[in-house]
């Protein structure tokens, strides 16, 4: 037989193909580069907010309720047997007219010497007390007419951009104050009149033969009875409260906050009146904030310094034709507002090493920056140097971002 030929040394020196040979070296490339992906720290997910410009508003939140602003307690104004009160809680009533009570007096009523002189000191105390009410009226009315009359120009000048927010804020206030001293002031004249024909009325039946008649109390001022305090007929001492009269229309809020919030709330501040009842809030203004506080436990068994904010009522009566004497509101007490500020997520700004800071997120990494804060509602945050309008900031970014992390960024909400 013949021995087979050697092989050709073409065929070894080609050999297996390439790709054979580096197969095991690209499968290690591989393996190793799939371990590397699969232990490289993933973007943290954070939710993104925009700093913008607009309107911020801070408010002290708090409850209220509603009261009339004038109320009068009629009370008997000699001792004697009170017939049945028919009237009810609502009911309308005119100054000098509406007959409220009627008491059976059966001549107890008369006055020794001494008692009848000081029953007519009392008139003539009355007939100055009206009198001095009179000339107050007098002095409210020209006063809101002054304050109503340069409102009205100054609402012009507004219109005209030639005056700022502020002053024709305290234009406003200045006439709707006034206004209700106006109120105020008419009502003390009714009061003044009902007081000096009740003294009258005693000074007669303290004469002989001037209590034969019943004494009739008739209605100090023009609105509606409040509260019946007492409707069934019984014998009565001089002075006993009978119902209460006002009119429930001219109303106040009165609120009541925690004295280191009523410190920052100034007269003059608007008041947003929110479930109060109607579909829309209402608009009031603080008068005054009482200078003295209470203290109050909360529900959480906790001792509070609360004071008394006192508001009017911006809006007509139109706006609230159904709200009465002593209702529940939730009122927003205005202490500071802007239309134009430079404002932050309030989630997120955070404190570390004693300073404000935030993480902008730019390209996706998180840089951490120290950030100038002004005013805060809670939600946002008024900055005033650190941040640009238009940055991309994380909100509420968690313990896994730092200075430097990859982030993905999220809606807010998206979470």
């Amino acid at each position: 037989m013949n021995a087979a030929p050697p092989p050709s040394p073409i065929a070894r020196k080609n050999g297996p193909p390439a790709w054979r040979r580096r197969a095991p070296l690209l499968g290690g490339l591989l393996l190793v580069a799939l371990i590397v992906v699969g232990l490289w720290p993933r973007a943290v997910p954070v939710e993104v907010g925009t700093v913008s410009r607009g309107p911020l508003v801070v408010t002290v939140d708090e409850q209220g309720m509603t009261r009339v602003k004038n109320r009068y307690v009629v009370s008997a104004p000699v001792a004697g047997q009170l017939r049945r009160i028919d009237w009810k809680a609502g009911a309308v009533v005119e100054a000098g007219q509406t007959v409220l009570a009627t008491l059976e007096t059966s001549g107890a009523d008369f006055l020794d010497a001494r008692s009848l002189a000081q029953a007519g000191a009392r008139v003539h105390a009355a007939e100055a007390g009206r009198e001095a009410a009179l000339a107050q009226r007098e002095r409210a009315r020209a006063t809101a007419k002054m304050f109503a009359d340069d409102l009205v120009r100054l609402k012009q000048l507004y219109a005209e951009k030639a005056l700022s927010s502020q002053e024709y804020d305290a234009a406003q206030m200045r006439a709707t104050t006034t206004a209700q001293d106006e109120r105020a002031a008419a009502f003390a004249l009714q009061v003044a009149d009902f007081e000096l024909q009740q003294a009258r009325a005693l000074l007669v039946r303290g004469q002989p033969g001037g209590g034969a008649e019943p004494l009739v109390v008739v209605s100090p001022v023009n609105g509606r009875i409040l509260r019946v305090l007492q409707e069934s007929a019984r014998v009565v001492p001089a002075g006993f409260p009978l119902m209460e009269v006002g009119d429930p229309a001219d109303l106040e809020v009165r609120i009541e906050v925690l004295s280191r919030d009523g410190v920052a709330v100034k007269p003059g501040a608007r008041v947003i009146l929110e479930q109060w009842g109607g579909p829309d809030p209402l608009a009031a203004r603080v008068r005054l904030v009482e200078p003295s506080a209470f203290t109050k436990i909360s529900a959480l068994g906790v001792e509070e310094q609360r004071v008394y904010v006192v508001a009017d009522f911006t809006d007509p009566l139109e706006r609230r034709p159904t709200l009465g004497d002593n209702y529940r509101v939730e009122a927003r007490i205005v202490t500071w507002e802007s239309t134009n500020a430079l404002r932050a997520p309030a989630g997120a700004l955070f404190q570390h090493d004693g300073a404000w800071q935030a993480f902008v997120v730019n390209g996706g990494r998180a840089r951490r920056v120290s950030v100038k804060t002004g005013h805060s509602n809670g939600i946002e945050t008024e900055v005033l140097d650190g941040l640009a309008s238009g940055d991309k900031i994380a909100v509420y970014p968690g313990d896994k971002v730092d200075d430097g992390t990859r982030v993905r960024p999220l809606a807010i909400g998206e979470r």
